[in-house]
């Protein structure tokens, strides 16, 4: 504060405390109270019925089933057509395609009689599916889509040719086990 302004104050102090307030002032603020029990600002609590509530959860279903299903058609749009990309290559893909997936039954096939070796082939096999997996991903967003695609066809490739290992190793297996129960049985 300026020293002025204090100065005035103090020099002043009694023209101020004289002033009091009069006997009516209490009874008007009471007129503009609210009633007893009740304050100001606070709400009372609301309850919501049952048919309420039911119907804000199958909104909030609704919506979400929408959105869901939006979301599933946008990912399949965005799928890359492989044919767009390189014909032959297209072609190749679908080829190794269906011959991984043929192999994998005849694998599948096997897995009751010999399940331990199925483990071991089933991981190998797995590896390599999941780089083609991550290269499936990659293609869309590759600026060199051919040469990606080219890359999902070697790892196709190469499931195929380990399966076929696989499936050859079984069988010498399997005809193992015939010679050595023909051997048995013939002595």
């Amino acid at each position: 504060m300026s020293k002025r302004l204090e100065e005035f104050m103090r020099t002043n102090k009694e023209e101020f405390d004289d002033l009091e307030p009069s006997a009516e002032l209490w009874s008007r603020i009471e007129k503009h109270l609210p009633a007893e029990g009740t304050l100001p600002g606070k709400r009372e609590a609301r309850t919501f019925s049952l048919n309420f509530v039911l119907r804000v959860a199958a909104s909030v279903i609704l919506v979400m089933g929408i959105s869901f299903v939006l979301y599933l058609r946008h990912e399949r749009s965005t799928g890359v057509d492989y044919a767009a990309i390189n014909p032959v290559y297209a072609k190749q893909h679908m080829q190794y395609a269906s011959m991984v997936e043929s192999k994998r039954k005849e694998l599948k096939a096997i897995a009751q009689s010999e399940p331990q070796l199925y483990k071991e082939f089933s991981a190998e096999i797995a590896k390599m599916d999941s780089t083609y997996k991550k290269l499936n991903n990659d293609l869309a967003n590759s600026p060199n889509q051919e040469l990606v695609l080219r890359a999902m066809i070697q790892n196709l490739e190469l499931q195929t040719e380990v399966l076929n290992q696989q499936l050859d190793v079984i069988e010498q297996f399997n005809q193992m086990k015939k010679e050595q129960k023909n051997e048995t049985k013939n002595i």
